[in-house]
């Protein structure tokens, strides 16, 4: 018989997202020291490109590119399923035996602070998606509560299941790997792991997930709204802490104070 759980229940859908994300959590928190080394091997040849990439200009921070080589090289060489090359997916996408996984990583910097400019805003309560990252269609309220109020109507790129050419259909999982890094010490603040709902639970979440992204019809993933898996006992997270700075200081502390009071790692299920 050909597998299908495109019709799954939205309980059992979370059951999925959950299994996933424990066992990516697992994995990742297990290579956490090999990650962290990963991230300050480049200070070892610093003198080598010091000057040639950052964002002196407001380009990328010298921390990202970085940061998805060394994540992604441990998930692909160990955890990801069969590889698939379709061009509308997060940067890693595989099959496994019940579902299409996306993983992508979200890079922020933070300046602690030093300048006006500061990011961690984009990283403690929600993240930007991108739509080929996500399945969740839903409706973005702007200025909620206030008299300028209005809706915008959201449509990612990512189907809430996958059919195959020979006739199966398996759910879509997504889930983004995140770090903080500070420019100021040079080091790994924060990494987490979380899951996005697939769009089939719109129907359970309504528009909580989303929020506007700074541009029209972009959105963010606003986990603070939602932090568990509401429809399984136990108060399960969909947010996981993989790593974080045991010097780290009060200013990223307190910008944290959502994340290390809610998804402590300590914290197991």
């Amino acid at each position: 018989m050909l597998f299908d759980n495109s019709d799954i229940s939205l309980h059992d859908l979370e059951t999925l997202e959950h299994k996933y994300l424990m066992k990516y959590w697992h994995f990742l928190k297990f290579v956490e020291d090999e990650i962290v080394r990963g991230m300050l091997s480049m200070e070892d040849i610093r003198n080598d490109w010091q000057g040639l990439y950052g964002n002196e200009d407001g380009g990328i921070s010298q921390f990202d590119v970085g940061s998805e080589r060394i994540v992604y090289a441990l998930l692909n060489g160990k955890i990801a399923g069969q590889p698939n090359s379709c061009p509308v997916s997060s940067d890693l996408f595989f099959e496994v035996e019940d579902a299409y996984i996306h993983i992508d990583l979200k890079s922020v910097t933070t300046s602690e602070g030093t300048t006006r400019q500061d990011n961690t805003g984009d990283f403690n309560t929600c993240i930007f998606v991108g739509e080929n990252q996500n399945s969740y269609a839903g409706t973005i309220i702007k200025n909620a509560g206030r008299p300028t109020e209005y809706h915008e109507e959201y449509s990612p790129n990512l189907p809430t299941f996958y059919s195959k050419s020979n006739g199966e259909k398996k759910i879509t999982l997504t889930y983004f790997v995140c770090l903080l890094n500070s420019s100021v010490t040079q080091r790994c603040e924060l990494i987490s792991i979380m899951s996005l709902p697939n769009g089939k639970l719109e129907e359970h979440y309504g528009s909580r997930p989303l929020k506007a992204g700074k541009n029209p019809g972009k959105a963010r993933y606003n986990f603070s709204e939602v932090p568990t898996f509401e429809l399984l006992d136990g108060d399960k997270k969909r947010v996981r802490i993989i790593h974080k700075n045991p010097n780290m200081s009060d200013y990223v502390r307190n910008k944290l104070r959502f994340y290390l009071d809610n998804f402590d790692p300590q914290v197991d299920e």
